[in-house]
């Protein structure tokens, strides 16, 4: 069986060209590529203001809970303290966000955006929503959605959740 991509009429890729064997058959191997085929959207979605995917995902999650900790976002994103400490970092190198420590909790520094990263964000959806819009596109809403549902069971699964 063949993975197929689509291109220009007449163009062909190696995915056109090789057989994938068993991995045509495995949920993983599509999971990766449908992954990639959204990370190099994202990537052109986002040309020129220099956000990565985990960056967007981060500022959303700090405007969404104002003064949320670095501890909770990368358990939120299941990323490590250190990437989490990196990302947070860059951002706040770039006056994203803003760092206080918590009143409740010493250790704790508590996450909120800048106002050149609430702007900055808001130019972000913008885009987000066209590259959104870019994948609704092919799939339509309910399929989308109903892709979005089976995804968060992948994720569950894979944490160790139950499927249901």
């Amino acid at each position: 069986m063949r993975c197929t991509s689509k291109l220009k009429s007449g163009e062909q890729t190696a995915q056109d060209r090789l057989d994938f064997g068993r991995l045509d058959g495995l949920m993983g191997f599509h999971l990766r590529m449908a992954s990639a085929a959204v990370a190099r959207d994202f990537a052109m979605a986002m040309a020129g203001l220099d956000l990565t995917q985990k960056q967007c995902a981060v500022l959303e999650l700090i405007a969404a809970n104002p003064q949320v900790s670095q501890i909770d976002l990368a358990q939120a994103l299941g990323t490590d303290r250190a990437t989490m400490m990196a990302v947070v970092d860059r951002l706040d190198g770039r006056g994203l966000i803003l760092r206080r420590k918590s009143g409740r909790d010493g250790r704790r520094q508590e996450l909120s955006l800048s106002a050149a990263g609430g702007r900055l964000l808001g130019e972000a959806r913008d885009r987000i929503a066209a590259h959104e819009a870019r994948f609704r596109a092919g799939l339509g809403d309910r399929r989308t959605d109903a892709l979005i549902v089976l995804l968060r069971r992948v994720v569950a699964a894979g944490i160790g959740d139950d499927l249901l």
